[in-house]
Formats: C-alpha cells, structure tokens, sequence
C-alpha cells in the first residue's frame, strides 16, 4: 500500500533546534530533510509511521543541520545530496562544532554533489526542484516541491527574519540577491525553514525587514 505523498510535522533536533522534516512518498519512502541530531529521534519517527529514507537531501553544509547522518546511513542507506560548494568543506574537522558537534568521519559514499544547472530530481513518487541559494554558506540551497506547495529553506530564510551571513564563506550581498529569486514562487507558497515556524513567502514579503 503507497503512503500519500504528504509532510510529516518537523522533529526538532540536536542542541541547536534544527527542524528535520520528512516528506512521504510512495512505496513507504520518505525524504528526509536535514538530520541535525538525534538519529535514534528520527530512526523512532521513521520506524513508527513505518517509512524508509529514498532520499537525504541537506540544505547546506553547517554541522547543525548533519549531525545524525552518518546514524541514518548505517541504519538506512540511501544517496545523500548536498551542493558541491558546502560538500567541499562539511565532511571535514573544519566543520566540527565542539562540544556540541565532532566532525563527521568523511565523506559519505553515496553522496551525491549538486552542480549548477540542476537536473529536476525525484525520488519516492515525488518531483521537486532545487533553487541555490548561497550567502548563508556558499552552497546553501532550498528544495521546492511545487506539487505540494511547500518550500524548505533550510537557514537561508526564517520567519521574519534570514539566515547570518557572519560565518566562514556568508555573504550578505549574495544572500540578498538569493532571496529575491524566491519571489517567483507563488505567495502562497509555505516555507518551512531549518529553524523555528513556519511562514508563507506572501507573509514574509509582506513583513520580513530583509524582504520589504
């Protein structure tokens, strides 16, 4: 029997709050958006709803929003995809945030690195499109799932507010000039960011101070 292709509400992991989010498809696969932490955490989540990961898809490369993946890999392989850009540095001592997160043990073997022009993936019965954004990281992305009207932006856009652009490879200017590729979207649109609440682009546009 196919699971509907449908969100499943955020887990907040890891000491650092992230939001990983899980996107049922079909066949019993999900998507798992940026594991921060807590892999027995997600591992119960996934066994619970009985879902299988298709398919990691990491918005960038910061140590926060990877923390669980190497966990997940030996409990569930599956190709893992991060930009080129993040995947250069993220898998090495120079992305250990200590105490809080070691650096991982190298580089996955399935991992997947995403170079501009992206071919529009799928996996899991579902289609989504993968938008660079850098300015947060140097290889910050978002994956749009246009089907579901549904946009995760990982720490390039908050509710209110963006991502810092202060840390090794951020830059303000190029972030400023990836926020406005997301007016395109529709308003509608509801991101999920890779901390805090949910918004839609409407509202942030509306009222985000780094948007008006």
């Amino acid at each position: 029997m196919n699971v509907k292709p449908a969100l499943i509400p955020p887990l907040v992991v890891g000491p650092f709050a992230v939001n990983c989010w899980l996107v049922a498809g079909t066949q019993r696969q999900a998507l798992v958006i940026d594991p921060g932490g807590d892999a027995d955490k997600i591992l119960a989540q996934l066994k619970r709803l009985d879902l299988t990961p298709a398919l990691y898809l990491l918005t960038h490369g910061h140590a926060d929003h990877l923390g669980a993946l190497e966990a997940l890999l030996a409990r569930h392989p599956a190709e893992v995809q991060m930009h080129t850009a993040d995947a250069d540095w993220a898998f090495t001592q120079a992305n250990a945030l200590l105490p809080y997160y070691p650096a991982l043990s190298g580089v996955p073997d399935s991992l997947h690195r995403l170079k501009p022009p992206f071919t529009p993936p799928s996996a899991a019965g579902l289609s989504f499109e993968i938008i660079a954004t850098p300015g947060h990281s140097p290889g910050g992305v978002c994956y749009y799932f246009p089907d579901l009207g549904r946009l995760f932006t990982g720490d390039t856009l908050f509710a209110g507010t963006v991502g810092r652009t202060d840390l090794p490879g951020g830059n303000g200017a190029i972030l400023t000039q990836s926020l406005k590729q997301l007016a395109r979207l529709p308003g509608a649109t509801l991101i999920h960011p890779g901390h805090g609440d949910s918004s839609t682009l409407e509202e942030e546009f509306r009222t985000n101070p780094f948007l008006t």
